[in-house]
């Protein structure tokens, strides 16, 4: 019998993650830096371990997750973040008998890093937003003044080793070229890294979801944001199963199939009032709303586990659309930025009340608070109301 660890058990998709394995009877372990955690209070989570921060101590998380690994005999590792994946691919020689299921590193990060990303894109004839590559601030590729503003400076990784540690890279908007320079001066992340300067496209964003068997796509799948917090566009608090747009999945297929893809990945573009999708970025992990793909009949993580168990799994080509997943916590902070936001109209204010309050339909379901599996909701509010109080 396999045995899973689930690594950044802080996440609502490790907790997706436990539940979708657990109640299979698959044996399932979690695993993050806090002492507890949202996944680890999960009655499918058979045991919880503490690792040293990723972050701040890389070489200690690895060795304890190697020790963890052999006193419980885990043969596949789930990582749920960018950074423990880049670390457990870095360091998989230490895992010699333990699947990882993603593609070698090299592979990961020609997706993951964005400048690597948007070449290939620009090969495959696939749009993207006007695009200046900077390897070195010294040497620009064109005057500031000729820049169409806003300018967005985007990192080529999210995370960057930079003064013995991993730190998180944030992407910047410029509103001239001043700004520009001030950015340069004052934030690390283009000092450390090579970067690039793009024009600010407007529209919607979109996404597509996929998990692919060696090059192969197994399932795709989409969403719509109803709430996000902030409302002005972050993590989604409610959203709806959707249609996949075929005008967004064709380039997203092509960019997988082009790395001959293995894994799952989240492919987002930024799609223009003309219709055009513009690729953003590609997540090489799970994503935050997980739940609401298992729910609608795309069991993401149960067709990574039978993939990378080696089991014979056929393409899922249907999912309920309309259904809907809603996050109880983050949607009462994204009634709380509302309510606070001095410049939104009070009737505005008064609808976001309503519908916080009114009952859900039939089709919505609570991504944490499940009758099947109380504690980490009960857990979440624990954090919340300390989170509060300091």
């Amino acid at each position: 019998m396999n045995r899973v660890l689930v690594l950044d058990a802080m996440q609502r998709s490790a907790l997706a993650t436990t539940r979708s394995l657990g109640a299979k009877g698959i044996e399932l372990f979690t695993a993050d830096e806090s002492a507890t955690s949202l996944a680890g209070s999960s009655r499918f989570s058979q045991e919880y371990f503490s690792y040293p921060s990723p972050r701040l101590h890389p070489e200690k998380f690895i060795d304890t997750i190697s020790d963890i690994a052999k006193q419980q005999g885990i043969t596949i590792l789930m990582p749920m973040t960018e950074l423990t994946t880049q670390l457990l691919l870095e360091h998989q020689s230490k895992f010699p008998d333990i699947h990882i299921p993603f593609p070698p590193l090299s592979v990961v990060n020609s997706l993951a890093d964005k400048c690597q990303l948007m070449k290939m894109a620009k090969t495959l004839n696939i749009p993207i937003p006007k695009t200046w590559y900077v390897d070195d601030l010294k040497k620009l590729p064109c005057e500031l003044d000729e820049l169409p503003y806003p300018l967005v400076l985007k990192p080529g990784k999210s995370w960057i080793f930079y003064q013995n540690q991993w730190r998180r890279a944030a992407v910047r908007i410029a509103k001239d070229a001043q700004e520009v320079l001030s950015i340069f001066n004052s934030d690390w992340a283009f000092k450390a890294h090579p970067f690039m300067m793009q024009e600010c496209v407007a529209g919607e964003g979109a996404g597509v979801f996929a998990i692919y068997d060696q090059g192969m796509p197994l399932a795709l799948f989409a969403h719509r944001r109803l709430r996000e917090k902030p409302p002005s566009g972050g993590v989604s608090v409610l959203s709806e199963s959707a249609t996949v747009d075929l005008e967004l999945a064709l380039p997203a297929q092509k960019l997988l199939d082009n790395v001959g893809w293995h894994g799952v990945a989240m492919v987002e573009f930024k799609v223009s009032p003309d219709g055009t999708p513009y690729l953003m970025e590609i997540n090489t992990r799970f994503w935050g709303s997980l739940q609401l793909a298992i729910d609608a009949g795309v069991d993401f993580p149960y067709l990574l586990y039978k993939i990378t168990c080696g089991e014979t799994t056929e393409s899922v080509d249907s999912y309920k659309t309309g259904i809907k997943l809603r996050w109880l916590l983050g949607d009462l902070d994204n009634l709380y930025l509302n309510l606070r936001d001095r410049q939104l109209p009070m009737s505005k204010k008064l609808l976001a009340i309503s519908t916080f309050l009114l009952p859900t339909s039939g089709k919505t379901r609570h991504e944490v608070n499940r009758w099947s599996d109380l504690k980490p909701f009960w857990w979440e509010v624990k954090q919340y109301v300390r989170d509060l109080r300091s």
